[in-house]
């Protein structure tokens, strides 16, 4: 579990680290942060398939559970505002959700790495 708790900060700080390099370099800067954008999806490709994982090996924790829950919220209204609803507003409501939900599940990992 420790490894998969080196292997959340890793994929956590990456994002950040590009967007600092980007911020420090006066020139050629936006190359790093559009790389440090994109690696926000291989964080959350990451979470997710640990996430899917971790929740198989343990179906009965209520964390995972959780999170695997906000995730499917996610899509869905994602999905069925894409198609269906069309309001602008909730695309701001969105925006958010993958965040906490990344918070969320290093919580999670560094709880089970400390235990």
């Amino acid at each position: 579990m420790k490894a998969i708790n080196y292997l959340n900060y890793f994929f956590v700080g990456m994002p950040i680290l590009l967007v600092l390099i980007a911020a420090v370099i006066p020139n050629n800067g936006a190359e790093f942060a559009f790389c440090g954008v994109l690696s926000t999806i291989l964080t959350g490709l990451f979470q997710l398939i640990f996430g899917i994982k971790m929740l198989l090996d343990e179906p009965e924790d209520k964390d995972l559970q959780h999170y695997i829950s906000g995730v499917i919220f996610f899509f869905l209204l994602w999905f069925v505002n894409g198609l269906i609803l069309h309001f602008e507003f909730i695309y701001f409501i969105l925006f958010p959700i993958p965040i906490i939900l990344a918070i969320y599940f290093s919580t999670i990992t560094y709880k089970k790495a400390q235990q």
